[in-house]
């Protein structure tokens, strides 16, 4: 391997190791929105309405990051030789439809689940990436 080519790897393992920080901060929060949320559904009260809702927010400003971060990830992987891009448009297009409404608090639960999904999906996917790249720099 040479110089060029192990610098494109290293930077689109660092690119991986930016979106999954970004992709585990949205896991944690969206656990901790679906935890206020059940409270919430059982008679939490205004409290727990208020810090489901805070902790949704935060999960919506890492997912903008994490959506970024996976933009130049997808960039970087395809200056890698043997990789086109990263699949990423249907994580793209799950955080768009998250956050249009909070009808009920069972739908929002049901979003909060299906995010959690989409975003265990989308870590599985940069990490096994980025371990077959890291397996390429040895």
């Amino acid at each position: 391997m040479d110089f060029a080519e192990r610098r494109e790897i290293e930077e689109a393992v660092t690119a991986a190791d930016e979106a999954l920080y970004h992709l585990y901060a949205a896991r944690k929060y969206l656990d901790s929105a679906g935890n206020w949320g059940l409270l919430d559904l059982f008679g939490g009260g205004l409290i727990s309405g208020i810090v489901k809702h805070s902790k949704m927010s935060d999960a919506e400003n890492e997912i903008e990051a994490a959506k970024y971060a996976l933009q130049h990830f997808s960039k970087e992987l395809r200056d890698v030789t043997g990789y086109s891009s990263i699949h990423i448009s249907e994580f793209l297009s799950f955080a768009d439809f998250f956050f249009d409404g909070f009808l009920a608090d069972v739908m929002v639960q049901s979003k909060i689940h299906d995010a959690k999904a989409e975003c265990d999906d989308a870590i599985r996917q940069v990490e096994n990436i980025r371990a077959e790249l890291a397996d390429r720099l040895r």
